[in-house]
């Protein structure tokens, strides 16, 4: 591996001011755990939740945690009252809520005319409503504290037109406005509100579909970069745009797809 650059800040230094601070992270699957374990490195308190205790089991055994100042939750997020009393818990747990990264969901794919309504209700709850829940909960929070920074996880699904995306890029499409409303209203209370959107990446929720004959050399050609994301190219995005460093950067959606929305 090479040696970082000497005018190449590095988390542990400090340069990312997340040393202490309180982070929740929705979501231990993936890109949840990738960026729960970047946050660690950075030295933030965490806390992790999820409806899937094996994950949380997985996490609890990532040799990255060892010695890391981090508690586990499994709690049902499809509910509204689960998702405020996991975070008013959490941020009373960590003496505070600092960073809230919400990294959950699921997809379904189908034609539209072929997806019942069960589906789009669950992804549509899953996908958006849980960020409407634990970022409303998390809003109240951090205005009263003066500062705090969230980041949703969105998708190149909310701008480009996926054949068989239906649900998931509406609750994406719908994940962007909500966070640009949730930074304007409360951007004057020093909370930021930002997005990161990856682009095809290979974690749980696509492991079956790039299994499919020829589908990994499909998804492949049509990415600049000429390779499928991986959860831990996310992990600076979310790092730095959930730190002091952004605290002038609020409703955007950062783009981490290897420059998939260029074609």
């Amino acid at each position: 591996m090479t040696a970082p650059s000497a005018r190449t800040p590095r988390p542990a230094d400090g340069w990312l001011g997340h040393a202490g601070r309180g982070a929740l992270v929705i979501g231990a699957g993936g890109l949840g755990a990738a960026c729960a374990r970047g946050l660690a490195e950075a030295g933030a308190r965490l806390t992790v939740v999820d409806a899937d205790e094996a994950r949380l089991e997985a996490l609890r055994a990532d040799p990255a945690f060892e010695g890391v100042d981090v508690r586990t939750v499994m709690a049902d997020l499809t509910s509204s009252a689960e998702c405020e009393r996991v975070v008013t818990t959490a941020a009373r747990e960590l003496g505070g809520l600092d960073v809230l990264v919400h990294a959950v969901g699921t997809n379904d794919r189908r034609p539209v005319v072929d997806t019942p309504d069960e589906v789009w209700d669950r992804i549509i709850t899953l996908n958006l409503s849980t960020a409407f829940w634990t970022g409303r909960a998390a809003g109240r929070l951090m205005r009263e504290a003066g500062q705090g920074s969230m980041v949703f996880f969105s998708s190149v699904s909310s701008l480009l037109a996926h054949r068989h995306h239906g649900p998931y890029a509406a609750s994406k499409g719908g994940l962007d406005q909500l966070v640009k409303v949730m930074a304007r209203e409360w951007a004057a209370d020093g909370v930021t509100v930002n997005a990161v959107a990856p682009g095809y990446t290979e974690t749980e929720l696509t492991r079956e579909y790039l299994a499919r004959p020829g589908m990994r050399e499909e998804m492949t050609g049509l990415v600049p970069a000429g390779r499928l994301g991986q959860p831990q190219d996310v992990v600076g995005a979310v790092q730095f745009l959930a730190s002091a460093r952004a605290s002038y950067i609020t409703g955007q959606v950062l783009y981490v797809d290897g420059g998939r929305t260029l074609v």
